[in-house]
């Protein structure tokens, strides 16, 4: 029971940064998006802070699941809707829009790296009317940095169907760039075998040894 509790506990804790992460990230493709000239996000409804119109029901299922399991934590919204025929300038617009959710990521990161730093230069005193709230402020501001961190890097990995395969496309020529959005049909099934085989956390290396140097 005690573990349950804690494993709720540590649900509660993470929703906040990882709804803030994946709304934000699919809001700013939406606004790029209209930038350029596409109202369907906007359309659709899909320009709001609200994280309810952007949930994937499995996306959330998976991360309640890898939440309380402890381990390499996932989840993921539904993306937004993008028509590439109403930009202005269709390259440009594809590769800003695709790097738009990253960049936003990378931007809450820094804002709870803030928050985190002035919450660990400000440890309230025994006994004050702050202290039940500073360990839960600390570990959302905590994970807020991992979660937004590991989505910037995440998403601009150079595999189908993620945002970092959408810029190489576009940086490619274009019969290259065809060919290699064909491998889209099998992107899912290449990011779980980098899972499954634990590529995926050489990847990450970097990115946990600077997490850690900074968080730990």
């Amino acid at each position: 029971m005690f573990e349950f509790a804690e494993q709720i506990q540590r649900i509660a804790v993470m929703a906040v940064p990882f709804l803030l992460a994946v709304t934000c990230h699919e809001l700013a493709h939406g606004l790029a998006a209209l930038w350029y000239g596409d109202p369907t996000a906007k359309q659709a409804g899909r320009l709001t802070l609200n994280p309810l119109p952007h949930l994937d029901p499995m996306g959330t299922l998976v991360f309640v699941i890898t939440a309380m399991t402890g381990g390499f934590i996932i989840g993921w919204a539904k993306p937004v809707p993008v028509n590439p025929r109403h930009f202005r300038n269709v390259r440009q617009g594809l590769i800003v829009v695709s790097a738009a959710g990253a960049a936003a990521n990378a931007l809450l990161a820094v804002l709870f790296l803030a928050a985190f730093s002035l919450l660990r230069n400000n440890i309230p005193a025994p006994g004050s009317f702050l202290e039940p709230y500073f360990d839960p402020l600390y570990l959302i501001a905590q994970f807020g940095v991992v979660i937004n961190v590991v989505l910037a890097v995440f998403n601009l990995l150079p595999i189908p169907p993620l945002d970092g395969s959408k810029i190489l496309a576009e940086l490619l020529p274009p019969a290259w760039a065809w060919k290699y959005m064909q491998l889209e049909r099998y992107g899912l099934i290449i990011i779980v075998l980098l899972v499954v085989t634990g590529a995926l956390r050489f990847v990450f290396q970097p990115v946990w040894a600077l997490l850690n140097h900074i968080l730990f």
